[in-house]
């Protein structure tokens, strides 16, 4: 349960730091946003590895698809992440 909320609570680091970069409000840039989209990743591939081996395999598939929408403004925006919704 713990591991659930923590790796909820580093998304939503994640997803606020991506907004304060479209809002320009941070001075980092969007390669430098890649490492911690990495490192999350990573994370949650670690916890499913050997629990929920095909759920793994669709997310390591959909790496790029997934960065591809947090690296462009505008399918950001369309995907209500701007606002702090979620798909």
């Amino acid at each position: 349960m713990f591991t659930k909320i923590s790796l909820k609570n580093q998304v939503d680091d994640l997803l606020d730091k991506f907004r304060a970069y479209y809002q320009q409000r941070a001075k980092t840039t969007l390669s430098e946003l890649r490492r911690p989209y990495d490192m999350l990743l990573l994370k949650v591939l670690s916890l499913l590895q050997d629990s929920d081996p095909p759920l793994a395999r669709d997310i390591v598939a959909s790496r790029e698809a997934i960065w591809g929408i947090l690296a462009d403004p505008e399918r950001f925006r369309e995907s209500n992440l701007m606002a702090g919704e979620t798909p």
